[in-house]
């Protein structure tokens, strides 16, 4: 059973709904630890001085912050604890936005908001009305002494909580450079056509469970293997990607499309539509022939 990782309310306005704040996400990660293959024993880290080598114990250890001069500013728990924002149990909606206005590059971490039982209605109240408006509230809460900027959105009568990444830690793309050349690129209109028509063949509705980890689950089968006694050595990485540049964009694109309506017409979702559309198609053809026969009847 999950646990509630922060508990406080939603404020907007007046209005004040207690909630629980639970992850939305767990993460696959398969872990490793390191392991000394000498002794088949765990690596442990130690801290250690760059002046002499010595262990340092922990009560000698503050943080640091390195200057362009090499230097270091060194700053105390203390210190820290007095910037710490006020540990407040609110989330404070500042502003309702529409969801097609925030970038998802902006998205962080997801969480469940789930109501007190005695105040359920409020929370239902919220939700339905923000998702009849489609809009999000932007707020700002503090969690673990840490403020977070933060998105809450309706998801079928419920709320969810994303915290956001502030505006100056996204990386400006022009800070990268390499996209100056794109506005001498001239596209034909067939290549724009037939790139169009590949990316309707590929159209479909996100349904997530299609998409599978499978280099998580080739990992885990490959410890399986190992702790059931077999050996990897059959294992063969996978061949590079071939670095040859396309040459003929068009033939690329067109058998690309092929390829789309070969891989659609294997998908069983697709085989359904198919049977679908057939159906409909002859009992279209049936109500032609008898409204056909209809009109040579009354002829004669």
């Amino acid at each position: 059973m999950p646990r509630a990782i922060w508990s406080g309310s939603i404020s907007f306005g007046l209005v004040n709904i207690p909630v629980k704040l639970y992850s939305a996400v767990s993460r696959k990660t398969v872990r490793f630890n390191q392991i000394d293959t000498a002794t088949g024993s765990r690596v442990k880290q130690k801290r250690v001085s760059a002046a002499d080598g010595e262990e340092v114990p922990y009560e000698r250890i503050v943080k640091g912050f390195e200057l362009p001069s090499g230097e270091y500013v060194m700053i105390s728990d203390e210190e820290m604890a007095a910037l710490d924002p006020d540990a407040v149990r609110t989330i404070d909606i500042d502003e309702f936005v529409d969801l097609v206005d925030i970038d998802p590059i902006f998205y962080d971490n997801a969480y469940h908001l789930v109501p007190d039982e005695q105040t359920a209605k409020p929370y239902k109240l919220l939700a339905n009305a923000m998702e009849e408006a489609g809009k999000v509230g932007i707020c700002h809460f503090v969690m673990r002494s840490k403020q977070y900027l933060a998105a809450v959105r309706p998801v079928d009568g419920r709320l969810v909580l994303s915290t956001m990444v502030f505006h100056d830690e996204i990386v400006d793309h022009t800070e990268i450079g390499g996209f100056d050349f794109l506005d001498d690129v001239k596209i034909d209109e067939k290549e724009q056509a037939m790139a169009e028509q590949l990316i309707a063949t590929l159209d479909a509705t996100f349904d997530p469970s299609r998409h599978k980890d499978t280099y998580r689950e080739a990992v885990l089968e490959l410890i399986d293997r190992k702790a059931a006694g077999e050996s990897g050595e059959d294992l063969v990485p996978a061949p590079a990607p071939s670095s040859d540049k396309v040459i003929d964009l068009m033939a690329a694109l067109e058998a690309s499309v092929k390829e789309a309506k070969k891989a659609r017409g294997r998908h069983p979702a697709s085989n359904k539509g198919a049977k679908k559309r057939t159906k409909k198609a002859a009992k279209k053809s049936t109500k032609k022939a008898a409204k056909k026969a209809a009109r040579v009847r009354k002829s004669a």
